[in-house]
């Protein structure tokens, strides 16, 4: 069995069409009728989110954390509980592609890191745009981590000690608990997602936070003579 973890906080707004994209990549072909099963983890929800995941028809746990670690290791336990072989990560504002799943666990790897693309720029500037795609890496052997499109065997989830309850970077501390174990690791461009741009982010120092960090001034020093 394929377990999906999707951590929310107040997602009422995307978190159905998260769902939607995850079922379609659940149905692929390529995974030859494996059973998935969704997880999606309300962290302190005060808005619809539960309501939504009641009409999808998934999985669901309630914490009151507010930390995205937490809610991340948590909805991993339950899978595992439930005899998961695989658990993938994604997150509530979040689309995956239809062969996300497929992608993940065809690689062969211990672990998967896959990339995102944004899915609507029209909240930030054409400079921070271009800041971004000039420093990201939308290719095999990238080095970039996203709790957004993560997957890993559970047996190497495990002896990597699972995610940590941080309320940021917490899947860059569980990649290099991975590291550290020897485990193979994927930095694949075929396991894709698209995400939110959007200003408001959930998590601070994540990924929104980034962007907006990209609208910063460049500091370049005045040429001399």
């Amino acid at each position: 069995m394929i377990g999906v973890v999707i951590p929310a906080h107040n997602e009422g707004e995307h978190l159905a069409a998260c769902l939607a994209a995850v079922a379609c990549a659940a149905a692929h072909p390529d995974l030859r009728g494996e059973a998935v099963y969704v997880v999606v983890v309300l962290d302190s929800c005060t808005d619809n989110s539960e309501d939504v995941a009641l009409a999808h028809g998934v999985g669901m746990v309630r914490v009151q954390a507010r930390n995205v670690g937490l809610a991340r290791a948590t909805g991993a336990s339950q899978l595992i509980a439930s005899g998961a072989r695989w658990l993938a990560f994604t997150d509530a504002d979040t689309l995956v592609a239809r062969d996300w799943l497929a992608a993940q666990v065809g690689l062969g790897a211990d672990a998967v890191c896959g990339v995102v693309s944004v899915d609507d720029w029209s909240a930030h500037t054409t400079a921070v745009r271009d800041r971004y795609e000039s420093l990201y890496q939308d290719r095999d052997d990238h080095r970039h981590i996203h709790g957004a499109n993560f997957g890993v065997s559970t047996q190497a989830y495990l002896r990597a000690g699972g995610f940590s309850a941080l309320t940021v970077s917490e899947d860059v501390a569980l990649v290099e608990a991975l590291e550290s174990t020897g485990a193979r690791i994927a930095w694949s461009a075929l396991s894709r997602v698209t995400t939110s741009a959007r200003t408001d982010p959930r998590a601070a120092g994540g990924f929104g936070d980034y962007l907006r960090s990209l609208a910063a001034p460049v500091w370049k020093p005045e040429a001399v003579g």
